[in-house]
């Protein structure tokens, strides 16, 4: 696409309903950087502290079987957008972000853009935003230094803990999301711990036990957050024809969740 187009991508306004972004003007100025974008939520409240202004990109290497975005697996599947247009955008909701919120990048992956998330990240801190990367660790390695510097807190989804169930989940390894919360921690950059619960798929409690004393050896980790697993995404999958290996699992009840946080807590940690 060249850099003259205009380019668009769908976001909800304020709190409330969607509109299509792009850099006031005809055209936007040439970009240093552009990359895909999913969609974007403005008033964010579950992707980091206070309110916050969340971008989704596009691509992601893991095919996790709970997956309630499977739109977001493959980058030309997003929208083609200018780092320029995005934090023009972001600039409009700095009054509602700057005080306690800030800017999360989530996906997908983010990390399947890694030039495109720095660009990102540099902006926003240049704006004062605290700045929140929403990721699975497995390319942790794509983040260098100049990256890490710009980043205030890291959601890490560290899906299960022995590499046979975290393969059997994913796809994929394991070992590169533990190297990356590890070199969080030597840098002490805050971690919010984010942790799916899948009834028959990561409900075990020695490997839940396991996790909880990796977490808390970190010394890094402010908060463990247990997802419950949920069939919102269903549709997306057979919409596509992909095939869907969480068919007819139940959601997990309020008694596993809570016996699953106590897990945690009672490694030391703060769990929502």
């Amino acid at each position: 696409m060249p850099a003259t187009d205009v380019k668009s991508v769908a976001v909800a306004a304020p709190c409330g309903g969607t509109r299509p972004v792009s850099a006031p003007g005809a055209a936007p100025a040439a970009a240093v950087t552009e990359g895909w974008v999913h969609s974007t939520e403005t008033c964010g409240t579950v992707d980091g502290p206070g309110i916050r202004y969340v971008l989704f990109l596009s691509g992601c290497p893991l095919r996790c079987a709970y997956c309630h975005n499977p739109d977001t697996w493959h980058r030309h599947d997003g929208t083609l957008t200018s780092v320029a247009e995005i934090l023009t955008d972001i600039g409009r909701y700095r009054g509602f972000i700057q005080a306690k919120g800030g800017v999360t990048l989530s996906g997908g992956e983010p990390l399947t853009q890694p030039r495109f998330v720095k660009a990102l990240l540099r902006g926003c801190k240049a704006m004062g935003l605290h700045t929140a990367l929403d990721t699975s660790g497995y390319l942790g390695a794509k983040v260098d230094d100049e990256m890490m510097a710009d980043l205030d807190m890291v959601l890490l989804d560290i899906k299960a803990f022995s590499e046979k169930t975290y393969h059997r989940l994913t796809g994929a390894e394991l070992k590169p999301t533990l190297d990356f919360a590890r070199r969080l921690a030597a840098l002490g950059k805050p971690i919010i711990l984010r942790y799916v619960l899948v009834p028959g798929w990561t409900d075990h409690d020695n490997e839940i036990r396991a996790l909880a004393a990796f977490a808390a050896k970190l010394g890094n980790v402010q908060r463990v957050d247990v997802l419950p697993f949920h069939q919102m995404g269903e549709h997306k999958w057979h919409d596509r024809a992909l095939d869907y290996r969480l068919d007819g699992v139940a959601p997990p009840s309020e008694e596993l969740a809570e016996h699953t946080r106590r897990l945690f807590r009672e490694a030391g940690l703060a769990v929502d």
